[in-house]
């Protein structure tokens, strides 16, 4: 501005020299010369004038001058004229006061050349060596013996030029100056473009002699800029008194000021030197900063400097002076945040710039802040502090336009440092260190309906910031659902405070969770919305008692849950990618979404080593028990599949085994679809077994009372491992084909099993019946007549097929058919299996081959009566020959055993069975003794081996633990007079007891 004026000023005495010298010129070539020659010398710089130059003397003293440069090298102007015109009145050549009509420059360009900082210190010495640097004593001194009505510039340009900065140029300057006396006003209007923005200047002094005479003048400013260069400051007006002190200095007092519609009242003072001062004081009762928010200031158009070779900003202008300043609002508002008491002020020294913002009170709390920065810097480094002991966390989110789930007050006690003025500099380089914390905070968990569930209180809460390039920390607890939850939270700081908006870009984090019935990990990023991006872990070992607590139902059947993967969550519903999940202990991996609708609607695509349905859905073992006692029913467990309304499901299922309980197929490709509170899945061929199985299972939830549907076919699957896996039952081998169609329904597994009904084929071939070998029976009557049947694992009854067609009803399986071909035995019989007491009840009927050695006719055993018996549980069934018969029929009997090829011609057996004496004795005890024995006497329950004396000469009393079972009529088979059960397996009668009389008989008659 100084030097700016000084040019001015060199112009003026050029065009005032001018017209005082002309009227003695005559030759225009030496008037030119003669004006730059007295011009130079009288300004001290080099002027010249290279075009023509006209001279009147009527009516005024005036000169018009074409094509005039000057050069101040020392100040570092150059200047270029198109035309220089000026005139004074006819009384300025008689009168010690110069009357200046007019001076005009027109499209002046004015080039101001910035200085090496050595040179310019040693110009800016000189200067000090001559005058203060103040130019408007200077000024005010010529206007004293001057008067000037107009002077102005017209299309001027202004340019300012280093090393170290772009070219700064202002253009389409239009000025006008008006100083007409002493005692009047001095007004100066001025308009220009500068940066892609116009400015529009008005200034306004009432008289120029109360400065000189030390007394106030009115003063009055206006400047317009379009567009803006900040929100709110398209205009500025200034008014006040000013006074020129004994010292030099500038005091304004009284002063207003106005802009962006607000209203400040000013004091301040300005002290020209060698190192400038300014002291400025604002006060306001109420500052309104919301229309410098409405929008971010409208880039610079032309003539400004690209992006990629703009200089970063600074504050380098603010070096050559010293300043005060204090800014104090009674109310400041910024939206719908309010403060009061603001107080705020800065210091600038040598350079050194310190800032305070002293108080501002806003709501429950306050907060106060320092910087300092050094002005001189290229790149200026700004330190601070920020502290608050209380600020509203709802009402301060206002402040970025946000609403948060979030209640609260927040403190903060952090330092902060960071580089630069522009914001991508600040976000850049901005760093903290301090504490930031919560006080009687309380969050709202989305999507939870029930308040006393969805409200997580904290008490307090601190985090320690080391660096911003560290995350922030917060280890704590909570309280929720009235229960201790504990927390550890990972915030990357520099993130979560320089983001824009939280609502829509989220903020990253990592959250563990430990409750006592549940623990929660994330790793990723959440936005104020709700969403959240990124990996969750979550393991309960109770789900259904989990949502219980949060008063939540639908997941009665499942127990413990765990799922880590990927998820996309958002208000609607959640996504999951490479997820590995765990439902009642049952582990798969897959990707899949979840819709929260009513019902759910879950689409997934999930990998299984091993899916266990009934584990699955709920259906849990009982826990261990003792033995329980003979009879006794199996563990009855509740069945509910009430989750299945709650869902809408397609989830296909690659699984390398499915299956239920212990029975498993696999590999399987299948898809699981659950729609209104039904689950279908369809098995394609599959391995199974070493054969195959084609099946389909339909769950049905949808009532009260939960039910199944079961179609299965089975091809080539080997009888002994399905059967074991199946029901426990290990007596039969062989090479399965079956079909099965089964439905049921009930509330346990007990009443689903009693409420089985439907058909089933079954045939087995080239296998065998385990525990019995008929053939040896009829091999060994005598042995078996004397000592007993054992029940033996390593025997084996052969056969080439086995077959039986199934009604089920009730949850029995009944068959009339059963066929059995073998090579040396043919069987048919009938029985009955109960599925819901895992028990069975068969009779076989055998037939002999001709001979025992090979294959041959048939030779008929009626006679002899010794049908097989195959009754008990599933898991240890009682396989055993039905001698009843061919003890009450002893002729029949030596007729058999002769067929068979028995010594009897040898033995006296004839006589003791058909003659008087002992023969009549035996026979006698044969024929009712033993009717009576059997009718009257159970078979021990815990001995495996049968002897004939224990059926005919009498058992001893029962141990207290041998409780007679009552076995299940069979209808066609069964005898009245049958045994009622056959004592378990491994246990032979002692041979220290005395011999019976049957087996006494016996051994007489082979000795």
């Amino acid at each position: 501005m100084r030097r700016f004026i000084l040019s001015l000023l060199g112009v003026a005495a050029l065009a005032i020299a001018a017209i005082a010298v002309l009227p003695s010129l005559i030759s225009s070539d030496w008037v030119r010369a003669e004006l730059g020659r007295q011009l130079s010398a009288a300004t001290g710089s080099s002027i010249a004038f290279n075009g023509p130059v006209n001279l009147s003397a009527f009516p005024y003293l005036a000169v018009v001058a074409e094509d005039v440069t000057l050069s101040a090298e020392a100040e570092g102007i150059t200047a270029e004229f198109a035309e220089v015109s000026g005139s004074v009145a006819l009384s300025s050549l008689w009168s010690d006061r110069l009357h200046i009509k007019q001076i005009a420059l027109d499209r002046p360009v004015i080039v101001l050349e910035e200085k090496a900082a050595d040179e310019a210190a040693s110009t800016a010495d000189r200067g000090n060596e001559t005058g203060s640097g103040d130019p408007l004593p200077a000024l005010v001194a010529f206007l004293e013996r001057s008067a000037i009505e107009s002077v102005s510039i017209t299309s001027g340009t202004f340019i300012r030029r280093s090393a170290e900065d772009p070219e700064e140029v202002v253009s389409d300057v239009e000025l006008t100056l008006s100083a007409p006396d002493i005692d009047d006003e001095f007004s100066l209007s001025a308009s220009a473009r500068m940066g892609g923005r116009s400015y529009d200047t008005s200034f306004t002094i009432s008289t120029l002699r109360s400065l000189l005479e030390r007394q106030p003048a009115d003063v009055t400013l206006a400047v317009e800029a379009d567009p803006a260069p900040a929100p709110g400051m398209s205009s500025l007006e200034a008014s006040g008194q000013v006074t020129l002190n004994a010292n030099g200095s500038y005091q304004i007092r009284g002063g207003e000021v106005e802009a962006g519609e607000q209203a400040f009242s000013l004091n301040a003072l300005f002290v020209p030197g060698k190192r400038a001062r300014f002291l400025l004081d604002l006060e306001a009762d109420r500052l309104d900063l919301t229309p410098f928010m409405d929008a971010a200031p409208e880039a610079s158009q032309s003539g400004a400097p690209s992006a990629g070779t703009a200089k970063p900003a600074n504050l380098q202008f603010l070096a050559g002076f010293d300043a005060d300043m204090s800014i104090n609002a009674a109310a400041l508002v910024l939206g719908e945040i309010s403060a009061s008491d603001v107080s705020f002020s800065a210091a600038l020294k040598d350079g050194k710039l310190t800032a305070k913002l002293g108080h501002l009170g806003i709501d429950a709390g306050s907060v106060a802040a320092s910087v300092a920065t050094d002005v001189t810097a290229d790149d200026p480094v700004f330190r601070g502090r920020l502290a608050s002991t209380g600020l509203n966390i709802a009402k301060l989110s206002a402040l970025a336009g946000q609403t948060v789930p979030l209640s609260g007050a927040l403190t903060i006690d952090a330092g902060f440092a960071f580089r630069g003025l522009d914001g991508e500099a600040i976000r850049k380089t901005v760093d903290l260190a301090g504490t930031i914390g919560l006080r009687d905070a309380a969050y709202t968990l989305p999507g939870i309906a029930d308040e006393t569930m969805r409200e997580v209180k904290a008490k307090k809460i601190t985090a320690r910031i080391e660096s911003l390039a560290k995350p922030v920390r917060v280890a704590g607890r909570l309280d929720w659902r009235n229960k201790p939850v504990d927390v550890d939270l990972q915030i990357p700081a520099a993130d979560t405070i320089l983001t824009g908006n939280l609502s829509t870009e989220g903020m990253p984090f990592k959250l563990q969770v430990k409750m006592s019935d549940a623990n929660l990990s994330l790793d990723g990023k959440a936005a104020l919305s709700g969403t959240y991006a990124g990996k969750l872990g979550f393991s309960t070992a109770d789900l259904s008692a989990f949502l219980a607590g949060l008063g939540q139902s639908g997941a009665e059947s499942i127990g413990p849950l765990a799922f880590n993967g990927n998820v996309d969550a958002r208000a609607t519903g959640v996504s999951f990618q490479e997820a590995s999940i765990s439902v009642n202990s049952v582990e798969g991996a897959g990707s899949g979404s979840v819709e929260f609708t009513t019902p759910l609607k879950i689409m997934s695509a999930l990998n299984f080593d091993e899916l266990d349905l009934a584990q699955f859905a709920g259906a849990q073992s009982p826990a261990p028990q003792a033995k329980a006692a003979k009879g006794a029913e199996p563990a009855d467990v509740p069945l509910d599949l009430s989750a299945l309304r709650s869902i809408d499901a397609t989830i296909k299922v690659n699984a390398k085994k499915l299956g239920y309980g212990k029975v498993f197929a696999g590999p399987v490709a299948t898809s699981l679809v659950v729609s209104d509170g039904v689950a279908s899945l369809t098995l394609p061929e599959a391995p199974f077994y070493g054969g195959h199985v084609v099946a389909s299972l339909r769950a049905d939830g949808s009532q009260s009372e939960p039910s199944i549907a079961l179609k299965t076919s089975i091809s080539g699957a080997s009888a002994a491992p399905l059967l074991t896996d199946m029901a426990g039952f290990k007596h039969l081998e062989g090479s399965l084909k079956a079909e099965f169609d089964v439905t049921g329904a009930g509330g346990t597994s007990g009443a689903l099993a009693k409420s089985l009904q439907g058909n089933a084929n079954v045939g087995f071939s080239d296998g065998a019946i385990r525990g019995i070998d008929i053939a040896n029976v009829y091999n060994n009557l005598v042995s078996l007549m004397t000592s007993g049947f054992k029940q033996d694992e390593s025997k084996a009854t052969t056969f080439t097929e086995l077959g039986a067609s199934f009604a089920i009803e009730g949850g029995v399986a009944r068959t009339e058919d059963l066929k059995l071909v073998g090579p040396l035995i043919r069987m048919t019989g009938n029985g009955a299996a109960d599925l819901a007491q895992s028990t069975l009840n068969f009779r076989l009927e055998p037939r002999l081959v001709a001979s025992l050695k090979g294959q041959g006719a048939e030779i008929s055993t009626d006679g002899i009566g010794v049908p097989v018996v195959v009754e008990g549980s599933f898991a240890a069934p009682r396989i055993y020959p039905d001698l009843s018969d061919l003890l009450k029929n002893p002729d029949a009997a030596l007729a058999k055993l002769k067929d068979f090829g028995l010594p009897i011609d040898k033995l006296p057996i004839g006589d003791l069975l058909n003659g008087d004496g002992a023969g009549a004795a035996v026979k006698d005890l044969l024929g009712g003794t033993l009717d009576k024995a059997l009718k009257d006497k159970a078979f021990k329950q815990e001995q495996q081996q049968l002897s004939i004396e224990e059926i005919i000469g009498g058992d001893p009393a029962p141990k207290p633990d041998e409780a007679a079972v009552e076995i299940p009529t069979n209808e066609e088979a069964a005898k009245a007079d049958a045994p009622t059960e056959q004592p378990a397996n491994g246990t032979e009668v002692p041979s220290e007891e005395a011999d019976g009389p049957m087996e006494g008989f016996f051994k007489q008659l082979l000795q």
